[in-house]
């Protein structure tokens, strides 16, 4: 099999989250192949970031939850969504979210998404949007970690 002639790479450690991805991209690498590897990426990415600044998503994720509960995909109804997180209990909800207040604009941005996205909707490009479009594009495999206790047993060189 022929190498690679370039590479797609994303490293992330940080405490104890570590993150792996990598595409070999080859003659016959298709661009969608690439997008949808870096989507892949970027999730990643977005669902980390948001709990890493202290941001409690389930808070979010439950109110998003109950906004659009039962709500049919429409832009009528996305509107109406939308105009519901400027109340009160949209900014209660923020600020149960958030110990740090500073961070309540990006709070602010995770509920829009995430209520955005319950009602059918993307804001970006994600691989399971571009599985659907592209049928012959498979879904990245999440590698299984592996066990530190396989590396203590190893002997000692």
């Amino acid at each position: 099999m022929d190498e690679p002639e370039e590479y797609i790479d994303f490293m992330a450690k940080y405490k104890d989250w570590i993150a792996i991805r990598r595409l070999g991209i080859r003659a016959d690498t298709m661009p969608e192949e690439v997008v949808m590897h870096m989507a892949g990426v970027r999730s990643l990415i977005d669902s980390k970031s948001y709990p890493m600044l202290g941001i409690k998503v389930s808070v979010l994720d439950e109110y998003a939850g109950k906004l659009t509960n039962g709500v049919r995909k429409s832009y009528a109804s996305l509107s109406d969504v939308i105009k519901s997180l400027s109340g009160s209990e949209a900014k209660n909800a923020i600020d149960s979210a958030c110990e740090n207040k500073a961070l309540t604009p990006i709070a602010e941005v995770y509920l829009l998404s995430k209520t955005i996205t319950n009602l059918g909707y993307d804001t970006g490009i994600n691989p399971a949007q571009m599985a659907k479009i592209f049928p012959g594009l498979k879904m990245p495999k999440v590698p299984m970690g592996r066990k530190k206790k396989a590396a203590a047993e190893s002997p000692a060189q």
